[in-house]
């Protein structure tokens, strides 16, 4: 198949947006991904992984952890999501997104393999593998082709049940805990950490920066050797606003990184390094040479995560998609870009978010402008609702047609000295990066 044949032939499975507009039947059969890496080859045991999952931090952890692997001269495969502008971003190695090419035959392998791979008599009659389950084949075919030397592997949602716990985590990191996807993972916080320990190996290190002292039991209960808890192994001793970012002491179980500069805006992504920097010395079991951690560092990308786009005015995007998010985002750009003359926000949400909390979070009390926008996704907010919403805050509101629109409005009211937040949801932040682009 052509690319646009095998992404057509993809979208035609169950993805995301329709699980969560189903009421809840119980956990997904993993029965069937097992089946498709059976007839796969069982790609995933051709590297080791480490198997990155939490609330927030998922992403920029993972490619902190490939900045680092790839500064020792490894050669990394990256499985993430969600995108932000082509579904390519979600496979890479070596920090590029899988070829048109390679993506459009690995698909179509899976196409003619799909139903030799649900032949198992525990899939039930008439199932087929979902988006995220080829989407998962795909990439550990893919690592396994070219082939990398280590695979950093994100889990889409929750952890136990999740397509991506095929593998058998070399390390496993989580990063913190919070309540998003509750429909599917449950209602309390410990609910969702018992779901993300399932990633963890029996006797494999796990990295915890979660620090509730009443989850650790449910960490501790999967029996993972070692345990590097935040605050106890590891920790950030230092974390100043510096020209560009931050500038980093770092505690780990094995050194000290003292003085590191950090190509990222913001002061928790300083935990997200320090979380990669010690998944990365848990795989090796070894300090990383200091000069090869400040490479890694000062080289660090993470698109839409505080990612300044523009200037006079300042455009900072942040997919912010829960509470802890906005604040973090909110917190930020309070730091780091606070001598702007004004703020004005760009934003949409998703279902299932509290717009009441999500804007209050991300700061609009002391916005001048808000402009709010639908996303493309079926799982958007209505923008008009969200106005409603946020006549309660006394600020400013525009409602626009589309990301497009909404990010026109606010440059047409910015002075040149304004800064304008983008936030919301990735799928914002992607459209807008789009839009920039063109």
């Amino acid at each position: 198949m052509e690319l646009g044949d095998a992404l057509a032939w993809l979208d035609g499975h169950m993805n995301l947006e329709r699980i969560l507009n189903m009421a809840r039947t119980g956990p997904p059969n993993p029965r069937r991904m097992q089946g498709l890496v059976d007839v796969l080859g069982h790609p995933e045991q051709a590297y080791p992984v480490i198997h990155v999952t939490g609330t927030n931090g998922k992403t920029s952890t993972s490619r902190a952890i490939c900045q680092l692997l790839m500064a020792k001269g490894l050669s990394v495969g990256v499985y993430s999501s969600p995108h932000l502008e082509t579904i390519n971003e979600r496979i890479s190695v070596d920090n590029e997104p899988i070829p048109d090419d390679d993506f459009a035959a690995v698909l179509s392998d899976i196409a003619l393999l799909e139903e030799l791979a649900l032949k198992d008599p525990a899939v039930g009659e008439g199932e087929r593998l979902s988006w995220f389950e080829i989407m998962t084949g795909a990439a550990l075919r893919y690592f396994a082709d070219r082939p990398v030397d280590i695979a950093v592997v994100e889990v889409g949602i929750g952890g136990r049940w999740d397509a991506t716990n095929v593998v058998t985590a070399a390390v496993a990191v989580i990063t913190m805990i919070g309540l998003d996807h509750a429909e599917l993972l449950g209602p309390t916080r410990a609910h969702v950490a018992g779901e993300k320990a399932g990633i963890i190996t029996p006797g494999a290190p796990l990295v915890l920066a979660e620090r509730d002292p009443e989850l650790l039991g449910i960490f501790e209960a999967e029996h993972p050797e070692p345990l590097l808890l935040a605050g106890r192994d590891w920790e950030v001793e230092g974390n100043e606003l510096a020209v560009g970012g931050r500038l980093l002491d770092l505690r780990t179980p094995r050194a000290r990184y003292p003085q590191l500069f950090l190509d990222l805006h913001g002061r928790h992504q300083a935990h997200n390094f320090a979380t990669a920097l010690v998944a990365v010395e848990a795989f090796f079991d070894a300090p990383v040479e200091a000069d090869l951690v400040a490479e890694a560092a000062a080289t660090v990308a993470s698109p839409g995560r505080l990612e300044v786009v523009g200037r006079q005015p300042l455009i900072v995007l942040d997919g912010a998609k829960n509470v802890e998010g906005a604040r973090a985002a909110a917190a930020a750009v309070a730091e780091e870009f606070g001598d702007a003359a004004s703020r004005i926000l760009v934003v949409g949400l998703l279902a299932g978010k509290d717009p009441t909390e999500m804007l209050e979070a991300l700061g609009v009390r002391g916005a001048r402008l808000l402009v709010l926008c639908a996303p493309d996704t079926p799982r958007a907010q209505d923008a008009g609702d969200l106005a409603a919403v946020a006549t309660r805050f006394g600020v400013r509101t525009e409602v626009a047609d589309s990301v497009a629109e909404a990010l026109d409005i606010a440059k047409e009211a910015a002075a040149p000295d304004d800064v304008i937040l983008v936030s919301g949801t990735l799928y914002v932040v992607g459209a807008a990066r789009a839009a920039l682009e063109r």
